[in-house]
């Protein structure tokens, strides 16, 4: 199943950040507001722990999301 995916123009866009700023991924947090829309950030620059699932791929970028919002 299918649980990340993405238009071809957002595809686009994904591969020009990589080439600015090196590998990315994409995470969603479990907070409010802000904090609960998908976020990008520099691979290196972020921490995936025990309480975050990955969704998958898009454009070759890993898509995370925490675990209870997932569940949720």
């Amino acid at each position: 199943m299918e649980k990340v995916k993405a238009t071809v123009a957002a595809i686009e866009l994904i591969e020009k950040l990589k080439a600015k700023h090196g590998p990315v991924l994409f995470h969603q947090s479990g907070g409010c507001c802000d904090g609960s829309s998908p976020m990008c950030y520099p691979r290196d620059d972020f921490m995936i722990g025990d309480s975050d699932v990955c969704l998958g791929e898009i454009g070759e970028t890993p898509f995370y999301m925490n675990k209870k919002q997932y569940e949720y």
